[in-house]
């Protein structure tokens, strides 16, 4: 996988976020394909619209895996709130066998960030810096 540096004016940044979330009482949402189809398609838009790549998307019967590479002006909890609140809402306005739910998704999710080069390898640069000079 090549990672490409998002530039703007100011910024040169890599930010990618691994996400898992689960629905509420993990409910098997994605036994079925037209709904594990549909999510995707819903990710995909959000993520479109918030200029946020797509690099890798996969549903379990219970979970979801993103992974996403983000613009430093949004934070984990803003790109959670958008994909959760849209796709909560639009697929339980789509599926009838989901509409009886309050809300879909559990408040809770995992997030790890990743990039290009190893945390060990940052510790180790930033710790060389004093040697240098």
């Amino acid at each position: 996988m090549k990672n490409n540096y998002r530039r703007t004016q100011t910024t040169v940044s890599l930010i990618n976020y691994h996400f898992v979330f689960c629905p509420r009482y993990r409910r098997k949402i994605f036994l079925r394909n037209d709904v594990e189809g549909r999510f995707k398609k819903l990710v995909h838009e959000i993520c479109e619209s918030l200029e946020i790549h797509t690099i890798a998307l996969a549903c379990d019967q219970d979970h979801t895996h993103l992974f996403l590479n983000a613009p430093p002006t949004l934070s984990p909890a803003d790109i959670m709130a958008k994909i959760k609140g849209v796709t909560s809402k639009k697929l339980r306005a789509e599926f009838p066998h989901l509409q009886h739910l309050p809300s879909l998704w559990t408040r809770s999710y995992f997030v790890s960030t990743a990039g290009n080069v190893s945390s060990e390898t940052i510790k180790r640069y930033v710790e060389q810096q004093k040697t240098r000079g």
